[in-house]
């Protein structure tokens, strides 16, 4: 996901003071919510592509198809924020995962902890954050699985933790399938997020013969 300093805002909006608390940051209203909190201050996201929303979308919506329908948890889109540490900065991944056993730690705004699953779509502004602060911030804070996809370049990689907690990228099988370990029986054809146009959901929900 996109992120960059806004320095100019429009005149209506709330000012973001020059450093807030966690708990200042949840109260502020600004005009513009598409925020991380990091180092204490706000951290104004840049605007996502077409092709990026449209991947998003399409994840976002098998995933909540498939947690639905074996009741699993709960699944949240940007920009609800995730807390994964004390002392780690608050992010709003594009997709967030939160399964039946750490579903007290859901706040009204927030996530208090990591998620079970996290899924970053990159933009060409992101890649940085994405594979740089964020991947550690995810790995340091216990996120069991990372998904890192970007549309431009074709690229699907997927992290989880080894028994050292030092992220390893996870086997897409030589058919091109990547089978989830947080989400035991879902899998992905990595194709799929690259098909022009996408896939249906409906055509997809019928290969994982959940309709």
């Amino acid at each position: 996901m996109g992120q960059e300093a806004l320095t100019q805002r429009s005149p209506a909006a709330a000012p973001a003071p020059a450093k807030m608390t966690y708990e200042q940051f949840l109260q502020w209203d600004g005009e513009n919510q598409h925020v991380e909190w990091v180092d204490e201050k706000v951290v104004f996201m840049s605007p996502v592509t077409d092709w990026h929303a449209d991947v998003a979308g399409l994840l976002y919506t098998l995933i909540r198809h498939y947690i639905e329908h074996r009741r699993l948890g709960r699944v949240f889109c940007e920009a609800f924020q995730m807390k994964t540490g004390h002392d780690l900065p608050v992010r709003a991944s594009d997709i967030l995962f939160v399964g039946n056993k750490n579903l007290g730690r859901l706040k009204r705004l927030y996530l208090d902890g990591p998620g079970d699953l996290v899924v970053e779509v990159i933009s060409p502004g992101s890649r940085v954050t994405d594979r740089g602060e964020k991947f550690y911030e995810y790995e340091q804070g216990g996120v069991p699985e990372y998904w890192l996809i970007d549309p431009e370049r074709k690229q699907a990689e997927f992290y989880q933790p080894g028994k050292d907690r030092i992220y390893r990228l996870a086997q897409i099988e030589s058919d091109g399938i990547y089978r989830s370990k947080v989400l035991a029986g879902l899998w992905l054809k990595v194709d799929w997020l690259w098909q022009a146009p996408l896939p249906t959901i409906m055509s997809v929900l019928k290969e994982w013969k959940l309709v």
